[in-house]
């Protein structure tokens, strides 16, 4: 049965007109494409998540912030699915209650990311600064902030259920979001703007950390070690904010435009779905960047793909297992294993 409220949302902001019958359905190109998308960013994420509790030198300050962004990445690639799955002719059936909560759940998803970012760039510089090595016993800040991440995440994305929507003021309703008030995404965007230009002027600071450090410390592998995950997490920023900033810009029209005024909100699943490739893009980001995250990668590959030929190979020729599999390579090196775990620190 058609939502009387959710069917007045759209019709007003012109998204009843831009609909057509097979949107949403099962048969849907588009939708099928997305849906594929959606379930490769669940499973690359989910691989980063199992390749860093596994690997007993991944469990530092640095990476345990990479298991958060992974987490979002994939909390976001479920609700997209959800989102799919309940929208289409699915869309006008749905309570307001429901509704809000489908797309709540993607702006929770999106705020943890962010919120994730800058946690990094907060835990980096806070590093940089101290130039202490890394103790194990002191991980509590990293979890506080993590936590914070979260709650924040939840609390932003709560609040159109709590009441911060446009149900009783038509006027004030956004396009792309049609029970979602202009004002509330006017507020999420200028946060997550904010948040954005505050981590690129921390990156910026870190950057300088390094290169001025590097001069002075003697370890040239604690140096080159440094450099490469602050590589790897600043191409993840960048490679957000290229995926983000035209939704970003496309929530700016939608609230600076009056109703009806703007077609090309109409069109915002294609820069939805840009955004949404973003969380793709970051485990393959990972795995190129950083040489420990490739060694993990093949790693938990082999041991899934090719246990039985590891387990064929253990007696007769060790360097046919190690060929096979990477671990027992690192098993004939060991003393190449420790200096890996020592940079790591």
């Amino acid at each position: 049965m058609i939502n009387k409220n959710v069917f007045l949302h759209y019709n007003y902001t012109g998204k009843i007109n831009n609909r057509n019958d097979t949107e949403g359905t099962p048969l849907d190109p588009r939708t099928a494409v997305f849906l594929v998308v959606c379930s490769l960013i669940i499973l690359e994420n989910l691989i980063v998540l199992v390749a860093i509790w596994q690997n007993h030198k991944f469990h530092n300050r640095m990476y345990f912030f990479i298991a958060n962004l992974a987490l979002c990445d994939l909390l976001a690639g479920v609700t997209y699915i959800v989102n799919l799955l309940m929208s289409g002719q699915q869309t006008l059936h749905l309570s307001p209650v429901k509704w809000l909560v489908r797309e709540g759940s993607v702006f929770v998803a999106l705020s943890a990311s962010i919120f994730s970012l800058l946690a990094i760039a907060i835990e980096r510089h806070l590093t940089m600064i101290k130039m202490r090595p890394y103790d194990p016993s002191k991980n509590h800040r990293v979890f506080l902030l993590i936590g914070m991440c979260w709650l924040i995440a939840i609390t932003v994305g709560v609040l159109p259920v709590l009441g911060w929507n446009c149900l009783e003021d038509l006027p004030q309703c956004s396009t792309i979001l049609p029970l979602y008030s202009k004002s509330y995404v006017a507020f999420c965007i200028t946060i997550f703007i904010s948040l954005l230009l505050a981590i690129s002027v921390l990156y910026a600071r870190i950057y300088a950390l390094v290169k001025s450090s590097s001069r002075k410390v003697t370890k040239r592998s604690n140096c080159e070690h440094s450099m490469a995950l602050l590589r790897t997490v600043s191409i993840v920023l960048g490679v957000f904010i290229t995926c983000w900033t035209p939704i970003f810009v496309l929530f700016f029209v939608d609230v600076a435009c009056g109703n009806k005024k703007c077609p090309v909100l109409l069109q915002a699943d294609w820069f939805v779905a840009l955004a949404i490739l973003n969380s793709a893009m970051n485990p393959v980001i990972y795995t190129l960047a950083s040489r420990e995250m490739r060694r993990a990668f093949y790693r938990l590959v082999c041991g899934c793909l090719l246990r039985d030929g590891c387990r064929q190979n253990t007696d007769p020729s060790r360097s046919k297992s190690s060929s096979n599999c990477p671990q027992a390579a690192e098993q004939e090196n060991p003393d190449a294993n420790k200096h890996n775990q020592t940079n790591t620190s």
